[in-house]
């Protein structure tokens, strides 16, 4: 895995759950209104707009957390919904932020832009599962290791094979008498 895709992995896997629990009315009300859990609107917050991502600007994130045009537009629109129920909330409280009018509207952007996240991760993983992908073993070149197709020992052109990896041709063959 190239460092570009190590580092959109690693603010993706904070950005996608909080879009995700935007986008899911019943996981706000039994976490966010719950004092004993982890996550709150607060969480949420710090992580689109200061921690992994810039809802305001997400512009810049384009390849940092996020892998579409059409992620930044919808990020983008999500932060402008975010900071209409903000408005809304006087006191800042989870619970004003769910019954903000506008609310309804954060969670719908929000699911937009969780299915064209996935979308687009998923295919991300596809992508990485192809090029990793262990060749078909009728196709593999006689005296290879069959992994990389590297010759037997590490080096092109040596028939000496690897201790994991016997090969018939370094083998001595047992002599029977006649």
């Amino acid at each position: 895995m190239s460092e570009a895709a190590r580092l959109i992995a690693n603010h993706r896997v904070h950005v996608v759950p909080v879009v995700l629990a935007l986008a899911n009315p019943p996981w706000q009300q039994d976490v966010w209104l719950d004092p004993s859990e982890f996550e709150s609107l607060d969480h949420v917050v710090h992580t689109l707009f200061d921690d992994f991502c810039d809802a305001d600007e997400p512009e810049r994130y384009l390849g940092v957390s996020l892998r579409s045009d059409e992620e930044v537009v919808l990020m983008r629109e999500l932060g402008a919904a975010l900071n209409a129920a903000a408005a809304e909330a006087p006191n800042d409280t989870d619970a004003e932020h769910l019954q903000s009018s506008v609310w309804p509207e954060v969670v719908s952007i929000a699911g937009r832009l969780a299915r064209v996240m996935v979308t687009n991760d998923l295919r991300e993983i596809a992508t990485l599962v192809e090029d990793a992908a262990v060749p078909d073993p009728c196709q593999i070149v006689p005296g290879t290791t069959g992994n990389s197709g590297e010759r037997a020992g590490g080096s092109s052109g040596s028939d000496t094979a690897s201790p994991q990896v016997g090969s018939a041709t370094a083998r001595e063959r047992p002599s029977f008498p006649s």
